[in-house]
């Protein structure tokens, strides 16, 4: 799909706005199949202004920033085929210094370190790094192997599976006005609540929240220990300005401005102070999880 040069491509010569947007990859093909009617379809929007950008516009920005955490979510195809590109865009840009997963784990650094470097990669690159199930790697995949290709250090950013029982069994009071503020706090727990259709017992939820705030505030220390510029790939609402990653970042004393970029499907709603921008893709078709749920297995 070609995107229209927007407004700041119309205030520039022609020529120079041609030889911008032809230094950038070509950006792929909607894979999911609702929303393809939208008029909102491919846009990307500054929140606070409401500003439409073209890509090559959002690049410019991103690429000053020190930290760029972008938020997807898990299993649309759209957003990682534009995590790829966005990797391949800003490395064009300025080098990348690191990439930071989510769906990384701390036992699995050794493996991906072993094969920083290594050429050619292993065919079963999944299996070289113990990638977990729950992460579906014909999506994740080609994220990972160009990181590799390129050098490009690729970090874990989440807790072990360990940690996460151990912050659920005995969570621990984090530091920190902005990720303690009462709102923060309920706002979570209400998504914690839906996000498990409300089949959790009340007496759960506040660890259920430990953890979620936990491997919060690992991905922001992992963030600031990275080598800059430092991009994270994660869920997004753990990439919210307003609940996750970056209240943690300023938590902690963060230097230097982060920018965060939420891949967003078309018909949802984003509200100024979720993030900087806002990219609207396609749509996955719409499935009653809870529904499912409930069946049981």
């Amino acid at each position: 799909m070609r995107y229209p040069l927007l407004s700041l491509c119309l205030a520039l010569a022609l020529g120079g706005c041609q030889a911008q947007q032809a230094s950038l990859p070509a950006l792929p093909a909607w894979q999911s199949s609702e929303g393809r009617d939208n008029a909102a379809l491919g846009q990307i929007r500054v929140l606070a202004s409401g500003q439409l950008i073209s890509p090559a516009q959002l690049l410019a920005q991103l690429a000053e920033a020190p930290r760029v955490l972008v938020g997807e979510k898990h299993d649309n195809p759209d957003h990682h085929a534009l995590q790829l590109w966005l990797l391949q865009a800003l490395q064009r840009q300025r080098p990348q210094g690191s990439l930071l997963l989510e769906m990384l784990e701390p036992a699995q650094q050794a493996r991906v370190d072993a094969l920083a470097g290594k050429a050619p990669l292993p065919a079963d690159l999944d299996k070289a790094l113990d990638w977990q199930e729950g992460w579906d790697w014909a999506m994740y995949g080609p994220i990972v192997r160009e990181a590799l290709q390129q050098s490009v250090p690729l970090l874990a950013a989440n807790l072990s599976a360990a940690e996460m029982r151990q912050a659920y069994r005995q969570p621990v009071a984090l530091t920190g006005p902005r990720s303690n503020a009462p709102q923060v706090k309920a706002a979570l727990l209400q998504q914690v609540r839906e996000g498990h259709c409300g089949l959790l017992p009340e007496s759960q939820l506040p660890a259920m929240l430990a953890v979620q705030q936990q491997r919060d505030r690992r991905m922001a220390e992992r963030l600031l220990a990275a080598p800059q510029p430092a991009l994270l790939l994660a869920g997004s609402y753990h990439m919210r300005k307003d609940l996750g990653v970056p209240l943690h970042l300023a938590d902690l004393g963060a230097k230097g401005e982060s920018k965060v970029l939420l891949l967003t499907e078309v018909g949802e709603v984003v509200e100024p102070g979720m993030a900087d921008f806002v990219w609207f893709t396609a749509a996955l078709p719409e499935q009653d999880y809870c529904a499912q749920l409930r069946k049981g297995p």
